[in-house]
Order: structure tokens, then C-alpha cells, then sequence
């Protein structure tokens, strides 16, 4: 029976979470729709046709996110009522809230929710990081990750036009303020004991690495996506992703990322990683 949302408390789109038979995790639209404040579900309803659609164009198999049943809503002095409803998976709740109204609170918290999780989930399924057991081959996969992303991040804000090094540098340093509580490049660096030429990522853990990776994926994205243009639009953009970043890893109970503690440096395991393929 689905849960009171008034009563809710965390992370609101993990407490209507549901696990199925088979051990797989669910949404129900019903109470998916009432969370992202839709008081007519038809009108949700057009949001989850819009995700299938979505779903469909990235090439992934409908029928394994998106799937039709009953489900059981609590209605008016406790009665309860068997209703129709969708079935969603993490990924097509991701696709429902890019497609949901932007100019609520709740969908924008959702949607950084959801990227965040989703994009944790691929990393985790992915055979090549369920094969790595330490700490350090976390780090030296994700820390690739984030190489490659960031290429990806500044080409998109190259578009959006953040083109001169300077201002790609402020840029980043809005992102950065955004998820580590206002604390730019320089002050991450003081609060981390960190020298000047030393790079604020080459010293972070696999936790704060994914942290910033959700960041930079997400910015990118949104960049893309909502076709921002403008150095100030741009780094107001970035901004507000690591913001929000910041706020679901608080609503997870997670640490913060300043508070995360500060880790030798990465270069010295790319260079254990060479010495052991040459034995």
C-alpha cells in the first residue's frame, strides 16, 4: 500500500520506491505524479508518454522501464481502491521528470535526483568497474571518467560561449561553488592543504570523484539540452548543478565534499598501475 506522502521523510523519491517479486525496483506513476504535483493524473499520464517516447529513441526496450498495472491508491477515511497505473523504472522516472513542468521545485529536484542515481547505476552495472575490488581502481576509473567528461563539458560551454581560458576557468569555478557550499577552485584548495600546482582532482576519493562527475555530466547535459547561451547564463547554469548536486547528496545523508578527506595524489597509482604491467 502506498505510503502518505505528508509523512514522508529523507529522500522523498526513495521512500516510494518499491521492489517488486523478481527483486526489481519501481515507481508508481500514481505516486509519482502526487510527489512532481500533479493533481490530474491524465496530465501526468502525457508526461509518461512523452518518456516512453523518449525511451524508445534511445534505442532501449520500452517494455523493460515503462510498464502498465494496477496499482493500490489509499483513498478518502482509509478506504483503498485497486486503480491502473504505470509501472517506471529509475531510468524512465529520469526520462518523466526531463519531461515534467520545469517550473517546479520538486521536478528540478527530481531531475537532478534521478541523473544522478541513473548515471551511478550505469557506472555500477558497467563490467568493467564491477570487476574493480579497491579503492584505488575506483579512483583511477572514475578520475578517466571525469577526464573525458570534462573534454565534453568544455566543448558544450565552448558552444554556449564560454570560449577564452579565463572565462572557462570561472566557468568551472561557478560549478564548483555550487557543490562544495561556495568554496571555489582556490578555496578548495585551502581547505584541502593543497598546493597551487597541484590538481584538486588528483587528490580526491572515489566518492568526491563520482560527486563531481555527476556534476560535470549533468552540466553538460543541461547545457545541451536547454541550448544556453551566454558566459553568464553558462555559469549560472553550472551553478545551479552543482547546487543541486549538493542538495541530493544531503538528502541521501551523504558528506559533504569539502568534508571528504584529501588522498595521495592519483599520478602515484598510474605509475604502480605501469610498474605492475611491466613485471
Amino acid at each position: 500500500m502506498p505510503k502518505k506522502l505528508k509523512n514522508i521523510q529523507g529522500p522523498v523519491f526513495e521512500q516510494i520506491k518499491h521492489i517488486d517479486e523478481n527483486g526489481k525496483e519501481y515507481w508508481g506513476a500514481r505516486q509519482l505524479a502526487k510527489v512532481l504535483e500533479y493533481s490530474d493524473f491524465r496530465n501526468f499520464l502525457m508526461v509518461v508518454s512523452k518518456a516512453r517516447e523518449a525511451c524508445k529513441n534511445s534505442k532501449e526496450n520500452v517494455e523493460d522501464h515503462v510498464v502498465d498495472f494496477n496499482e493500490m491508491i489509499q483513498m478518502g477515511k482509509g478506504a483503498n481502491r485497486m486503480m491502473s497505473s504505470v509501472k517506471l523504472s529509475r531510468y524512465a522516472c529520469y526520462l518523466v521528470v526531463q519531461n515534467a513542468d520545469p517550473g517546479k521545485d520538486v521536478v528540478a529536484l527530481g531531475q537532478t535526483y534521478f541523473a544522478v542515481q541513473t548515471r551511478l547505476r550505469e557506472i555500477q552495472e558497467l563490467d568493467s568497474y564491477q570487476d574493480l575490488n579497491s579503492e584505488d581502481e575506483k579512483r583511477l576509473f572514475l578520475r578517466q571518467e571525469l577526464y573525458q567528461h570534462n573534454k565534453y563539458l568544455a566543448s558544450t560551454a565552448k558552444g554556449a560561449g564560454v570560449i577564452d581560458p579565463i572565462d572557462y576557468a570561472i566557468f568551472q569555478n561557478f560549478g564548483y561553488k555550487g557543490l562544495y557550499g561556495g568554496l571555489d577552485a582556490k578555496g578548495i584548495h585551502k581547505n584541502k592543504s593543497l598546493k597551487k600546482s597541484q590538481n584538486i582532482l588528483d587528490h580526491m576519493g572515489s566518492i568526491e570523484l563520482a560527486a563531481n562527475l555527476f556534476r560535470t555530466t549533468q552540466a553538460e547535459d543541461k547545457l545541451r539540452r536547454e541550448n544556453i547561451k551566454g558566459k553568464e547564463e553558462a555559469n549560472t547554469t553550472h551553478f545551479e548543478v552543482g547546487q543541486k548536486v549538493r542538495k541530493t547528496i544531503k538528502e541521501l545523508g551523504g558528506t559533504m565534499p569539502e568534508d571528504l578527506p584529501t588522498v595521495d595524489s592519483i599520478k602515484q597509482l598510474n605509475k604502480k598501475k605501469e610498474i605492475k604491467t611491466k613485471l
